[in-house]
């Protein structure tokens, strides 16, 4: 099989990934009572060769909830094939590291609002109070 590919020049290579196999529960009628087809996939990250240390860091910090002695651990069992749900297991693993190890996002420039913003939030505050102004009943009767 081949590598699991989480972005350009990150794969995880098959030797480091663990199936387990067990009786699912969900659609599948008697079959279920048969097959072994719900997924447990694992995948030791502090083991890894796949990762640089930066990457592994990142990595760590972001998943720590998900980790288990440093063991990342995704189960899929929607599907009535096994094979369906391996892919949904090796997707579901990818999307996570990916997501993990992204670099975080640039930090936001603070800026304040130019004269015209402030002017249409104004007048719009002063249409809505006229508006709520109107609908007052009369107090002269």
């Amino acid at each position: 099989m081949a590598p699991l590919t989480i972005r350009p020049g990150v794969e995880i290579s098959e030797a480091e990934l663990r199936w387990r196999f067990s009786r699912s529960s969900g659609p599948g009628g008697q079959g279920v009572n048969t097959t072994d087809s719900r997924v447990e996939l694992s995948w030791d990250l502090e083991a890894t060769t796949a990762l640089r240390p930066a990457l592994k860091e990142r990595a760590r910090e972001r998943l720590g909830n998900r980790l288990v002695d440093g063991v990342l651990t995704v189960v899929a069992s929607e599907h009535r094939a096994q094979l369906r749900n391996r892919e949904a297991a090796l997707d579901r693993l990818a999307d996570l590291v990916r997501r993990a190890i992204e670099p975080p996002p640039p930090p936001r420039r603070a800026t304040r609002p130019s004269r015209g913003a402030k002017e249409r939030r104004i007048s719009a505050k002063k249409r809505r109070g006229e508006i709520k102004r109107l609908r007052r009943p009369d107090d002269g009767g």
